[in-house]
């Protein structure tokens, strides 16, 4: 027999008797362990992870209906796996390096297309003034 999967000591099963019977402690019960997952990770996705979540949060804060919401998060998914500097962008990315056998400079993360480069002397005070 193969053994359910757990999270925070309770199966699927349970998690889904606590939503319907108790959805206070339910929702306390996810966030303790959503918590709980990201203070386990490595230091260097901590952050990045707590980003993810509130992005998740905000989701299901605008959706009208969990349905609605498994959706918007779903959309996220793929986003991530399809869109613009996807996983698939970046699976290209290095393939094509392989196949050509030569260095190619991988893509902006997305959302710095628009940044702008300050430039600071070295050794010096920083010549950027403010107004005008």
């Amino acid at each position: 027999m193969k053994k359910t999967p757990t999270i925070a000591g309770k199966d699927f099963d349970e998690w889904a008797t606590l939503a319907k019977e108790d959805p206070q402690a339910f929702e306390k019960m996810r966030l303790a362990a959503i918590d709980e997952y990201i203070a386990s990770a490595p230091d260097t996705h901590r952050q990045r992870l707590r980003r993810l979540q509130w992005r998740i949060d905000q989701e299901r804060r605008l959706a009208r209906s969990p349905m609605s919401a498994c959706l918007r998060i779903s959309h996220m998914m793929w986003d991530s796996l399809l869109g613009k500097g996807g996983l698939r962008d970046q699976l290209l990315g290095f393939v094509s390096v392989w196949r050509s056998g030569e260095a190619a400079p991988l893509s902006a993360p997305v959302g710095t297309e628009g940044a702008r480069i300050l430039a600071f002397q070295r050794g010096g005070r920083n010549q950027l003034r403010s107004g005008g």
